[in-house]
């Protein structure tokens, strides 16, 4: 009889497809109403946006930091033990925000949750390394819809329970929902292999990494990505109500707008994985970048909600195509015992990027930020290009010496 028992490879896909969604959506069941909790039951009257800011940035950038030592530690111990750290830690951090009383208490909490971070780039370089080479895009395509789908259910149904609940019981439901993420983490299994790595630092990792070819541009690119997706988040409800919102549901219509790049991740990010197996990740972080610049400059020309929701949306299809190629090159790049580290780094860049977003996006006028975006995709698209053309030029060479010997 035919053995049709599933792979452990895809096994593992849905089980940490689900971890995640529930580790992204009990994040964002909260951190929308950052502000109101702390000007309604930390008494924060004013500085209100530096103090939601800070909340919100510090844990980032803790998390940026603290991001190779993590990586390290899943090179040697296995990615498994990492993502039930990570889940357990950060149950313990939401939970705690429900007995704050005082802002510095909650910048203690949010310094604490940015320590125990690190759920995704485990669950990353799990996929990667547990995945036969042939089904690496398809999966890490599939991976990057569960934030995605978090993301859009995570603030609606954060939302509903705040009015339904309050505001302090929403900590505790987001770390309940955490735990939860950890505990179906335990049925992940993870290829027994040898983990014998070497003691190394951040800089002995970095340095690595600058000998890896293109890992380094990679990481560059990812800093210049999460910049670009981030930095209009201080600004976009502001022109919601510009282009016809409503300024008493602005923030409603601000979400749904945001959402429309959830759903597009969702319903693109397995097929651009399928596509860069097929074409070549390079081709493929190509055109999600071409789409991606042209769709930020098209958004300059929104003039009412539905049109500005369905740039969105398009740019969003093309856009789902980035980070799971950058995933996948992120491993075929990095040697196997450098994996965890190797994904760990780019989590690095992308926590900064998080973090220099809304301080650059807060700023210039929101015209200049579209623009800006555009052509520093465009920008990233056309390097990514010139790289894959010199790596060609290159084989080329080698095949021409190569024949010229025979």
């Amino acid at each position: 009889m035919e053995n049709t028992d599933m792979p452990d490879w895809k096994r593992n896909l849905y089980i940490l497809w689900l971890g995640l969604f529930f580790n992204h959506m009990s994040y964002t069941l909260s951190v929308p109403f950052f502000p109101l909790f702390l000007q309604n039951d930390l008494g924060i009257e004013s500085g209100l946006e530096a103090w939601s800011g800070v909340s919100i940035s510090i844990s980032f950038l803790i998390s940026g930091l603290c991001a190779p030592f993590w990586g390290s530690l899943a090179d040697k111990y296995g990615s498994k033990l990492m993502l039930i750290r990570s889940g357990v830690g950060l149950a313990i951090a939401h939970s705690a925000n429900y007995f704050v009383q005082d802002p510095y208490t909650f910048i203690a909490v949010r310094v604490f949750q940015g320590l125990m971070a690190g759920f995704n780039p485990a669950s990353i370089t799990l996929v990667g390394t547990n995945t036969p080479e042939k089904h690496v895009g398809y999966a890490l395509g599939v991976i990057s819809t569960s934030t995605a789908a978090g993301g859009i259910l995570g603030p609606l149904g954060g939302g509903v329970l705040s009015q339904w609940i309050g505001l302090r019981e929403c900590f505790i439901a987001s770390g309940i929902i955490t735990l939860l993420s950890a505990l179906l983490v335990l049925g992940v299994k993870e290829s027994h292999r040898s983990h014998k790595v070497a003691s190394t630092s951040i800089l002995g990792d970095l340095k690595r990494a600058a000998s890896t070819p293109g890992l380094m541009r990679i990481y560059g690119l990812i800093l210049l990505v999460s910049t670009s997706v981030l930095i209009i988040e201080p600004v976009l409800t502001l022109y919601v109500v510009q282009i016809g919102g409503d300024v008493s549901h602005a923030t409603l219509s601000a979400g749904i707008v945001f959402s429309a790049i959830g759903v597009a991740t969702v319903i693109m990010g397995p097929r651009w994985g399928k596509i860069g197996g097929r074409i070549g990740y390079e081709k493929t972080l190509f055109i999600g970048l071409i789409g991606g610049g042209i769709g930020s400059l098209l958004q300059l020309t929104a003039y009412n909600l539905v049109y500005f929701g369905s740039l969105r949306f398009i740019y969003g299809l093309f856009f789902a195509a980035v980070y799971p190629a950058l995933n996948a090159l992120i491993i075929k790049y990095a040697e196997h015992d450098f994996r965890g580290r190797a994904v760990s780094l780019s989590q690095t860049a992308s926590q900064f990027g998080i973090v220099l977003g809304p301080l650059i996006g807060g700023w210039p006028g929101i015209p200049f930020i579209f623009l800006l975006t555009g052509i520093v995709l465009l920008g990233a698209a056309w390097v990514v290009k010139a790289s894959d053309m010199k790596q060609m030029n290159k084989s080329d060479r080698i095949i021409h010496e190569n024949i010229g010997r025979t």
